[in-house]
């Protein structure tokens, strides 16, 4: 009888010892959220349900969600029919996985949650970053519902528009359909931030975006890196090879400052890389609006809307018309840009400082201080100028095109800019 009681002490000490062990060796699941992976395999619904769902069990507990490259439903590929929103304090990993926008689709593929229709005045979103491991893929649809920007028109056949004079145009198959609307807008931007202080987009390969691939409005502190983009001006749709309008790679618009773009590689089917403060002076300025390719406000609030402190370094790309681009209205300022490595083939020059025909002209000084060092480039000419630009310097270039002039002035005299410094620029033959 003793013994037996013991035995049954023992077990129950024993029992008791065991349950403490596990408890404590849980406890930081318990009392550490970070440490419990979310990912939209935990969740029921349409592939952009599942996502969104674990971003919003995500949001305020582990702030992080990983994006697997097996999707539950037994397939290799996440087919999205509207945008990833993404509140601040927000990272999504995308694991050796495929993104796609579904045929359905006509929004981005991701945007922040403080900008969309009916926002006129967003609030600010902040630390949010989408991180590339291994092969990853964002991609547009295989038949998409529209492409290109505001003033663009969608047609079936873009070919047969352009041959009859109307160049203002871009394959979508919404044309001609009824209660859809038959230009494009910011919705055809696959990835939209703005209003977003603190940004990060590293290592994914971007294919075929419906316009720009990556545009920002507003947005400070944000670190670009290890992008590849596969957007050239045409696509195949049904068999037929279509043309694309708009396909930039990456577009600085509005109030955008500190940014570091770095180790950019690709085909782009329009400007490689784009900084622009335009459409001041537009007839729908308001925010929020479907009318336009900027979703938030046009127009110019003062300084904070100026772009500035924009590092640029290691691009290797392709393009229809340029590597960088740099354009800004009467009353707009970009300033203190600084380049560093850039190997262009294709297009009209490596570099276009300043953009007549957008809009008034830039007033003199407006765009001021852009360094740009180690440019090697095809075209018409390496660099192009366009404005009354100040202060600014180019130094150890390459050109290979058959233009010329290494700079070229267009619609402007040298004498109208202020303290230029060429210095190391070459032209060779290929």
């Amino acid at each position: 009888m003793y013994k037996t009681l013991k035995s049954k002490s023992f077990f129950h000490y024993s029992l008791i010892i065991l349950l403490f062990l596990l408890l404590h060796s849980c406890s930081p699941l318990i009392k550490n959220n970070s440490t419990v992976q979310i990912n939209p395999n935990q969740f029921e619904g349409t592939d952009i349900q599942r996502i969104q769902s674990a971003i919003d069990a995500a949001e305020g507990t582990t702030n992080k969600i990983v994006i697997p490259s097996r999707n539950a439903n037994g397939t290799n590929i996440w087919l999205l029919d509207n945008a990833i929103l993404l509140p601040s304090n927000m990272t999504v990993l995308l694991d050796n996985c495929t993104l796609q926008l579904s045929d359905k689709s006509r929004d981005n593929m991701f945007r922040s949650t403080n900008i969309g229709i009916g926002i006129p005045d967003p609030t600010w979103n902040s630390n949010i970053n989408i991180i590339g491991i291994g092969d990853v893929y964002l991609k547009g649809a295989n038949n998409p519902r529209a492409t290109g920007d505001a003033h663009r028109k969608l047609t079936l056949d873009p070919e047969k528009e352009k041959n009859a004079g109307n160049w203002r145009v871009s394959y979508g198959s919404d044309a001609g359909k009824e209660g859809m609307k038959q230009k494009g807008d910011w919705r055809n931007i696959m990835i939209l931030m703005a209003y977003v202080n603190g940004f990060k987009l590293k290592n994914v390969t971007i294919e075929n975006a419906h316009a720009w691939a990556i545009s920002f409005e507003r947005t400070i502190n944000a670190e670009i890196s290890n992008i590849r983009f596969k957007c050239p001006e045409t696509q195949m749709v049904n068999g037929k090879e279509v043309f694309i309008a708009n396909r930039d790679g990456i577009d600085l618009r509005h109030g955008c400052k500190n940014f570091r773009i770095d180790n950019i590689s690709g085909i782009t089917g329009d400007d490689f890389i784009a900084l622009s403060t335009l459409g001041l002076y537009s007839e729908n300025p308001e925010g929020g609006s479907i009318n336009s390719t900027m979703v938030s406000s046009r127009t110019w609030s003062g300084a904070q809307d100026d772009t500035e402190q924009i590092f640029i370094t290691n691009i290797v790309c392709k393009s229809s018309t340029r590597a960088v681009a740099i354009r800004a209205n009467d009353v707009a300022s970009i300033n203190n840009v600084f380049i560093d490595g850039v190997m262009f083939n294709g297009g009209y020059n490596a570099m276009l400082i300043g953009g007549k025909g957008y809009g008034h002209d830039s007033q003199p000084g407006k765009i001021n201080n852009i360094h740009a060092m180690n440019i090697i480039g095809e075209g018409q000419s390496l660099i192009q100028i366009e404005e009354a630009i100040s202060d600014c310097s180019f130094s150890y270039g390459i050109y290979k095109g058959s233009g010329d002039n290494i700079i070229k002035y267009n619609k402007i005299d040298p004498s109208e800019t202020s303290n230029v410094i060429l210095n190391n620029l070459i032209k060779t033959q290929k």
